[in-house]
């Protein structure tokens, strides 16, 4: 599995563009997925074009919850494909493309190893991605709690990776139980994550690419 951050609040590569908001594109082997879209369409295109990832490609976009800078290059994505499959929390409204739409309330397996932790405190979804470590935890901001959010995943498995913006959360110890912790966008405490585990933290950034072992069970 490969993960790669295309749209953050920063990047030290000069041909990608940093803005305010949150999405990354992951490859599972299967399925080619689009966590999020950040705040604004045409750097979302931007950046995947000179990260060489086609938005033809994309089979499933997932989207964390409605705010501005996770959904704002929603629209300009979709008219770039409109085979992919959206997948929202259950009370997001609003997306009028021909493309299909699916709503999660629950904690829910989407494809084989593959999963939704369903929306969280009637605003927000997280997806979790076997891998041969554990379950890899995709966060968009983390508005329930990560507890919650690793709580509501534990039923597929260990969560093993966390990665994506964790607003305001400072119950840092919960992360002691995970491997690799990658903090990105709204993430208000990164310095003390990174100071708590620095053994297991990698700076985050539009052009980022993560990879784990896939899990074939």
């Amino acid at each position: 599995m490969k993960i790669t951050i295309v749209y953050d609040n920063t990047t030290d590569r000069s041909d990608l563009r940093a803005d305010w908001g949150w999405s990354c594109f992951i490859e599972t082997g299967k399925r080619n997925i689009l966590f999020d879209t950040g705040g604004n369409g045409e750097i979302l295109l931007e950046n995947l074009r000179n990260l060489n990832i086609d938005p033809e490609s994309v089979d499933d976009v997932v989207i964390s919850h409605p705010e501005f800078d996770h959904i704002g290059g929603l629209s300009a994505f979709l008219n770039s494909n409109e085979k992919a499959i959206v997948h929202v929390p259950f009370s997001f409204r609003g997306i009028r493309y021909s493309n299909k739409v699916h709503f999660y309330k629950e904690p829910t397996e989407i494809y084989p190893g593959v999963f939704l932790s369903g929306e969280l405190d009637k605003r927000e979804q997280s997806l979790a991605i076997n891998s041969a470590e554990g379950l890899v935890l995709i966060i968009g901001c983390g508005h329930p709690g990560v507890g919650n959010i690793m709580d509501a995943v534990s039923k597929f498995g260990n969560v093993y990776a966390v990665i994506g913006g964790l607003h305001g959360f400072n119950n840092l110890g919960i992360l002691k139980e995970v491997s690799l912790i990658c903090s990105t966008h709204c993430t208000k405490h990164k310095k003390e994550i990174k100071s708590l585990y620095p053994e297991k933290y990698i700076e985050g950034g539009v052009g980022k690419v993560l990879e784990f072992a896939g899990n074939e069970k």
